[in-house]
């Protein structure tokens, strides 16, 4: 660990929070992160503390950390805001900074990323530019957030979320945007926003998962609708994923938070078989939670109602988005995943995202029973009006009997303790047929399994 023994350096901001004035080195750190001077304060912890003394017009002192680079920044700061309440002065003493990947920090974000995914209520799947992939709701007030992710693929995150300040926009690095302070349409709660870098370790960024974690819990919902008459046509009856999912997710999502805090010894000092205990209940708790996801999904592909978007879509560039989000799990079981080439081209009709869902089931699949350090193809083409990928794998193969109970609802063929639903490949199924698509396999065993996706094929786009 190195540490500052520059004197004390001081700061001044405006009635807008914006930086007029800095000694080093903060003045050093505000620019490296894509500041300005004057501009808006970069730092989330110190925008923060200014916000909140020139709210309050009250002098407060508290540590602040920050990312630079490879290493975290550490101060005390104080905020003093002026008479007027137009600007605050600040004072930053005891400036740190030591590198990110020590034991104490690598334990402490190891404990912070296990809460944040057991508690996340919006979840999406980012590229190396922070560019939307893929996004998911859990909670009934981020469906405008899911739908505005959909539309939105390949644009910033950040252009779909109201940030602390404003100021959170590319480019910016990603240490700096995690654990800002958010808000979004169709939400009036805070939300605190997580950045996972994927294949990092490795020194590959191939992207990051991105956790919303709300800062309130979900209100009461409001009165229920009137009934409908009785000459009224009726619809389904209650199902897990409209009415019983969203009541029970938020509970299992603070059980599994809390064995976890008490697990990691984050609340104190603990026997270890009491942390084992804690173990077993965070374990049992998440695989509740997928399944909760699980029939949260199926509810929703059983409803008639239920009906995929049109979108114009490539297989080949879904299959590679799939291939880089599993690209990390893949490479820890050393899998090599052949993806379609950049020049590869199968366009298609499907829903994005629903595409994007059944190729990461088929490829996490592979991945997950393949022989470690075997290899998985995914392949496209297009012929007769179809568009195609398969994935296929060097696995134990599939006998007839077993290929048709395969797609059966909770089939698992005989496998136990994988954490797995049996629902993955049914839902899948029934995704590719609302898109008027199919899914088949064709395997034997002892010669692994291909796995195949046909869909529409986006005439338009092939003639053009």
């Amino acid at each position: 660990m190195s540490q500052n023994t520059l004197p004390k350096a001081e700061a001044r901001t405006d009635a807008q929070d914006y930086l007029t004035a800095a000694d080093e080195p903060l003045a050093s750190l505000h620019r490296r992160s894509g500041g300005t001077i004057p501009g808006p304060i970069i730092t989330p912890a110190l925008l923060e503390l200014v916000r909140k003394a020139r709210s309050f017009g009250l002098r407060l002192a508290r540590p602040i950390v920050a990312r630079d680079g490879d290493e975290q920044i550490s101060a005390w700061a104080e905020v003093e805001p002026d008479a007027q309440g137009q600007g605050c002065r600040i004072v930053l003493s005891g400036w740190q900074a030591r590198p990110v990947d020590t034991p104490e920090l690598h334990t402490e974000r190891t404990h912070h990323l296990a809460v944040a995914r057991q508690i996340a209520e919006f979840t999406a799947r980012l590229g190396p530019r922070q560019q939307v992939l893929a996004g998911q709701g859990m909670a009934a007030d981020t469906a405008e957030l899911e739908h505005a992710f959909s539309a939105g693929v390949g644009r910033a995150w950040t252009d779909f979320v109201e940030l602390e300040g404003t100021i959170h926009h590319q480019p910016v690095h990603w240490r700096l945007l995690d654990g800002a302070r958010l808000r979004f349409a169709g939400s009036q709660r805070d939300w605190r926003a997580t950045l996972v870098p994927l294949g990092e370790a490795s020194g590959e960024l191939g992207g990051f998962d991105l956790l919303l974690c709300p800062e309130q819990p979900l209100a009461e919902s409001g009165p229920a609708p009137p009934k409908l008459p009785a000459t009224a046509p009726r619809s389904r009856g209650p199902g897990i994923g409209r009415d019983i999912a969203p009541v029970l997710r938020q509970p299992v999502s603070r059980i599994i938070a809390n064995a976890e805090t008490i697990r990691t010894r984050m609340a104190g000092p603990l026997a270890d078989e009491y942390a084992n205990y804690a173990a077993d209940i965070a374990n049992a708790g998440e695989h509740l939670l997928a399944l909760i996801d699980d029939l949260t999904t199926l509810d929703m592909v059983e409803d008639e109602d239920f009906s995929p978007a049109p979108d114009h879509i490539d297989l080949a560039d879904v299959a590679r988005r799939a291939a880089g989000i599993l690209g990390v799990r893949a490479r820890d079981r050393g899998i090599n995943v052949d993806a379609p080439k950049k020049d590869e081209s199968a366009p298609a009709i499907g829903e994005f995202r629903r595409v994007l869902q059944i190729l990461l089931n088929l490829l996490g699949n592979a991945i997950r029973y393949a022989p470690e350090g075997s290899r998985v193809w995914l392949r496209v083409e297009s012929e007769g009006g179809r568009a195609r990928v398969i994935v296929a794998d060097q696995g134990e193969g599939l006998d007839a009997e077993q290929q048709e109970r395969v797609f059966r609802k909770f089939e698992r063929l005989g496998r136990s303790g994988d954490g797995g639903s049996g629902l993955g490949l049914y839902i899948s199924r029934r995704l590719a047929h609302a898109m008027q698509g199919s899914l088949t396999v064709e395997s034997a065993p002892g010669q692994g399994a291909r796995f195949i996706l046909d869909l529409p094929a986006d005439t338009e786009a092939s003639a053009g």
